[in-house]
């Protein structure tokens, strides 16, 4: 029976404006989604990341077992061996499968790359390579205030939980972020322990905001910046690139080991 010709079929397709609400709705759906996800790939890097400091705090401490409690040297007399890696001149690159470390770094043998560290400076436009994007305590771990080349021994650290080690790293230039393989202190230290003036800073705070840091017993955490900023050398910006310290910086704070607040 066919209804009567006054009464209007309704139409089985969308109107405009349903069309305009799941178009909406499933760009809202699929920016959550994309969020979510990049949310997911970034907690992933910060665990690598984690991870990696994590194995150099280890073969440190490894390292310092083996002899006789000496944590290993951030560099050699001529700077040609480091923590990181060997070269044969000061223009040469790093071999990082020949560093201090690196028999104690398990079936790699070299230091890992940080998943975080993006759009590095490399090459000619780096002075600095070969880390990882990791950066040692040279200043009071390996090194002394008395002699650069000579490491500190275990026992002279009286709190191995609240000293630096290793932090994650990067160094502000004019062209852009490279590799730095220390984590500076807020000050240059003297022979005679006294601090001598700013250094630039290299703590990177590139996992959400925040810099993970390996302490001398071997815990990482992740610390948010006390200050950032302080004296670019090289034509860069330190604040702007999240570059900076953590913790307090009077008498150069927990790098030093005989800190107390």
């Amino acid at each position: 029976m066919q209804p009567p010709s006054h009464v209007k079929r309704r139409s089985k397709g969308f109107t405009l404006v349903e069309v305009l609400v799941v178009v909406a709705i499933l760009t809202i759906l699929i920016a959550l989604g994309y969020t979510a996800i990049m949310r997911g790939i970034q907690s992933g890097k910060i665990a690598v990341s984690s991870s990696n400091l994590q194995e150099l705090a280890t073969a440190n401490l490894d390292y310092a077992a083996d002899n006789d409690g000496n944590f290993c040297p951030a560099q050699d007399e001529y700077n040609l061996v480091r923590w990181h890696g060997v070269r044969t001149s000061a223009s040469a690159p790093f071999d990082p499968s020949k560093g201090y470390l690196a028999p104690y770094l398990g079936a790699e043998g070299k230091v890992k790359i940080d998943p975080l560290f993006l759009d590095a400076l490399e090459g000619p436009d780096s002075f600095e390579d070969g880390s990882g994007g990791y950066g040692y305590n040279e200043n009071y771990i390996g090194g002394t205030p008395a002699d650069y080349t000579v490491p500190i021994n275990i026992h002279r650290v009286p709190n191995l939980s609240q000293t630096v080690m290793f932090t994650t790293t990067a160094f502000a230039k004019s062209d852009g972020l490279q590799e730095y393989p220390f984590s500076e202190s807020p000050e240059w230290v003297n022979t005679d322990g006294s601090l001598g003036g700013p250094l630039q800073p290299s703590v990177h705070f590139r996992a959400n905001g925040k810099a993970l840091v390996a302490w001398c017993d071997g815990h990482v955490t992740a610390e948010s910046p006390s200050q950032l900023g302080g004296t670019d050398y090289y034509g860069g910006n330190s604040a702007k690139d999240m570059i900076g310290w953590f913790g307090p910086l009077d008498n150069n704070g927990y790098w030093n080991p005989q800190y107390s607040p």
